[in-house]
């Protein structure tokens, strides 16, 4: 059965489900919605902790909310589209100094020509110069039309044009990755049905001493997304996922979030060949950083849900086991997250659902969490968006609000430079165009053009 079709059978069987529980509540009998993503059924207010299987702790599903902030943080919900958050900053003072549109632009190649939509996207500094690649495409939406471009700068304005990838099918969530003197790059390969969503292999290319790239090949991970790839002290680390086609079957199949190394950059295994998989679950996208101890801190997009309901999740790991994860539950979904370290303090930027509570979970106790999927994905893709800028809080791991980064509508998908001054961090990122006076929902910027932007961040001692 298409998968669009199914969401809607499903979302029918909920809602008659739900009318006709006998108290309101939970109405988990039903065989084909009343189990969440362990099958348990469960929607009670104890929730498991996800360890990756190592534990069964537990906590309250309020865990990850405003309860314990300094009351300076917590702020009454206010309506949308203009409600922000209040702003809860630990060390830094942060502001956004500077912002302009890279692609499409007169820096940009000929060679290198954008479409409609440019949006996934990774920067990194190799060889004395910045080198940015990024998804051009028709629309958001998997097609065939869909091309990946790299381009290099010395100053960041006018850019070289370096290589062109396409496979007449959809390429996304391109990584850079230096390695051995060596430039990596890494890409998802899905299909071509614009309303599924159909991960295949990972592919790389690899830039050699001439110059010139490498043709895509497989890298032997059929199905996986790779996320996030960077090094960490000399050694290269990858978190990706895979089972990423259940993530819209919203049947409670698992996704499996993976941290993996490499010796030689094309051949990826087990970061820990005891712990593969991290996380099991509805998470998909994720991202981590290091505390000044050694200590990891990770966070989980859970878009399909599991029995810790919907949203996200916040891990952590201890220095001498970075892939021990335990979790607690985050109602907001922080969409294409990008995790770094600044002066001890841990940084998030994700995607904001501009609603009076921003949240992704719905107050929906009588509905099953497969069913709450879908109905959450209806809501979320008719309201507007901002890519945000969020911090850890380290004393109680929730995760708190900083700014909005000038963004609307199709947002959100970032990656980070040092900047030129110490104080200072550059990020790229993609959005609708900035003008205009209507902000539109996140399904109407999907469809509109999009740009890559470049922003400068200052970060101020408090």
């Amino acid at each position: 059965m298409h998968r669009l079709l199914r969401a809607v059978v499903l979302l029918t069987l909920v809602v008659f489900a739900a009318s006709c529980s006998d108290d309101g509540g939970d109405a988990s009998s039903s065989d084909d919605v009343g189990t969440d993503a362990s099958g348990s059924g469960d929607t009670g207010d104890d929730v498991a902790i996800d360890t990756g299987g190592s534990g069964d702790t537990t906590a309250d599903a309020d865990a990850m909310s405003d309860v314990g902030l300094p009351p300076e943080c917590v702020g009454e919900p206010g309506p949308a589209p203009d409600y922000v958050p209040v702003a809860c900053p630990g060390q830094h003072d942060v502001e956004v100094v500077d912002t302009r549109v890279i692609v499409p632009g007169d820096g940009i190649p000929a060679e290198a020509e954008a479409q409609n939509s440019n949006n996934n996207l990774d920067v990194i500094r190799f060889e004395g110069r910045v080198w940015l690649v990024w998804r051009t495409s028709p629309d958001h939406f998997a097609g065939p039309e869909t091309r990946i471009h790299v381009v290099s700068s010395t100053d960041e304005q006018t850019w070289r044009y370096e290589a062109s990838f396409s496979r007449a099918t959809d390429l996304r969530e391109p990584r850079f990755l230096v390695h051995d003197d060596r430039l990596f790059l890494y890409l998802a390969e899905l299909g071509t049905n614009r309303l599924d969503f159909e991960p295949r292999a990972t592919l790389y290319s690899v830039r050699d001493g001439d110059g010139g790239w490498s043709e895509l090949a497989e890298m032997g991970l059929p199905n996986f997304i790779a996320w996030r790839v960077r090094t960490v002290d000399g050694v290269p680390m990858m978190i990706g996922y895979s089972g990423g086609e259940n993530v819209y079957d919203f049947d409670g199949e698992p996704v499996f979030v993976e941290l993996l190394t490499t010796d030689d950059g094309i051949t990826w295994t087990a970061f820990d060949p005891d712990r593969r998989v991290v996380s099991e679950g509805g998470g998909s996208e994720a991202d981590f950083a290091f505390r000044p101890d050694g200590s990891l801190v990770a966070v989980i997009r859970n878009e399909a849900g599991d029995e810790m309901g919907l949203g996200s999740k916040v891990c952590t790991a201890p220095a001498d086991d970075v892939t021990e994860w335990t979790c607690a539950p985050d109602p907001r979904k922080y969409d294409s997250p990008l995790l770094f370290a600044r002066d001890g303090e841990v940084y998030v930027v994700g995607r904001r659902n501009v609603t009076p509570t921003g949240h992704y979970e719905l107050d929906r106790p009588d509905v099953p969490v497969l069913g709450r999927a879908v109905l959450a994905q209806a809501e979320y893709t008719a309201a507007p968006k901002r890519c945000s800028l969020w911090r850890v809080e380290p004393t109680t791991g929730q995760v708190v609000f900083i700014l909005d980064l000038p963004s609307r509508g199709d947002t959100c998908f970032a990656s980070i430079l040092e900047g030129d001054a110490d104080d200072e961090l550059i990020l790229y990122n993609y959005t609708s165009p900035l003008d205009g006076d209507e902000d539109p929902s996140w399904r109407e910027g999907q469809d509109g053009p999009t740009q890559v932007v470049r922003h400068v961040l200052r970060f101020s001692a408090r």
